[in-house]
């Protein structure tokens, strides 16, 4: 029998078409907090998204302001920013309002704001469990499972490290799921989001640190993304296809943020803070590279992962369905048109010379050690190299 294990949710979660709508009900759930802060991007605002929260909430009387300065791989910079709006203002809550980048900020700007603004003090293998102010996380792209999660993560804005800021400080209080707020995301956005949520999924299910309850999130969030996410990058106006990504980015928020991220993850961020490779993205191109290092350490629970997502046939055996996920990883990659790194635009020249650094980089996460199989700095730098071809 596995170890009891402590599971982190927010307290509760509104999903579904119009959920957003609710957000003053969810606000007065939340405690005392009257004078949110709402945390997002320039996009966001220019689109009407920020106007709409805020209009929903002035119908109730209830009074906000807007930081729209988070950006993709959001830096301590921009936390400060963040907090010093919030100050400023008198704020007593935050509403995070975008993609990973924004919940992140938004996440960050509410534990920060009251336990200190040192980055490095965050850093793992600390974990921040004293809460924060509370937080209302609204996703508008299906992806990162930001909403859900214990972790943000944030550069460093001296070293350009990512440090994955971790606890249960980070879990928002509550999160609204409305998967109305991301038909506007295009082709490119739709597949690599999904591609992130399949990483989560996968990661989250051959962790070392998984447990029962990530165990069936996992496996319900790959059934989803196998089932729609062709479906979503064929059509874009396909409803359904959409509604079921966007369940299941907050299933594989749930399944890796009560388990664990591992390799990929580990790989990824470098890319991300040194290439500015948009996170989904870069987990594409590294997945099937890193799944094939790692299958023969996990055998029978890639196996699953390649039946849950259809790629393998109920029953094939292990052996042949691990083959079908590889082959079925790569094809994702080929049909939903995710770029090398080299195609990208990464120098080669840069790359190789970054190689150093991003194997340390990765290695300090500490996500490596919950791979199924271990990799070394060596073995990282030519995982590195495997995936750039």
């Amino acid at each position: 029998m596995r170890e009891t294990v402590r599971v982190c949710i927010p307290r509760f979660l509104q999903v579904g078409r119009g959920s957003v709508e609710h957000i003053p009900d969810i606000l007065a759930k939340t405690g005392d907090a009257r004078r949110p802060l709402i945390v997002t991007d320039k996009f966001m605002v220019e689109h009407g998204y920020s106007e709409r929260i805020t209009r929903t909430l002035g119908e109730h009387g209830i009074e906000c302001g807007v930081f729209d300065e988070a950006v993709p791989d959001p830096t301590d910079s921009v936390v400060h920013k963040g907090i010093d709006a919030l100050e400023a203002g008198n704020h007593d809550c935050v509403i995070g309002l975008g993609g990973g980048s924004p919940l992140d900020t938004a996440k960050a700007i509410a534990v920060m704001a009251k336990h200190g603004r040192d980055l490095l003090d965050y850093r793992p293998p600390n974990e921040f469990n004293s809460p924060g102010l509370a937080t209302i996380a609204i996703p508008t792209t299906a992806g990162t499972g930001s909403e859900v999660t214990h972790h943000t993560v944030i550069v460093h804005s001296e070293t350009r490290e990512k440090i994955s800021c971790r606890g249960e400080a980070f879990v928002p209080t509550a999160a609204i799921v409305d998967f109305e707020l991301t038909l506007s995301k295009p082709k490119r956005l739709i597949a690599d989001n999904a591609l992130d949520t399949l990483t989560h999924a996968i990661e989250g299910y051959v962790s070392r640190k998984s447990t029962l309850f990530s165990d069936r999130m996992a496996l319900d969030c790959m059934r989803l993304v196998g089932a729609y996410v062709q479906r979503a990058y064929a059509d874009v106006d396909d409803l359904e296809a959409r509604e079921y990504l966007m369940l299941a980015a907050t299933l594989g928020g749930l399944a890796f943020s009560n388990s664990s991220i591992c390799l990929v993850h580990a790989m990824s961020r470098p890319l991300g803070s040194l290439f500015h490779v948009p996170h989904g993205m870069s987990n594409a191109m590294l997945l099937p590279t890193v799944t094939r290092f790692s299958v023969d350490s996990a055998f029978e629970r890639y196996a699953d992962c390649g039946r849950a997502i259809g790629l393998a046939d109920l029953d094939d055996s292990d052996e042949v369905a691990n083959r079908k996920l590889i082959d079925g990883l790569y094809t994702y990659n080929e049909q939903m048109a995710v770029p090398s790194m080299s195609a990208f635009g990464i120098n080669q020249d840069a790359f190789n010379g970054a190689l150093d650094q991003m194997a340390d980089d990765a290695v300090r996460s500490g996500a490596p050690n919950n791979n199924p199989r271990i990799a070394d700095q060596q073995e990282i730098k030519d995982l590195f190299l495997q995936a750039w071809s």
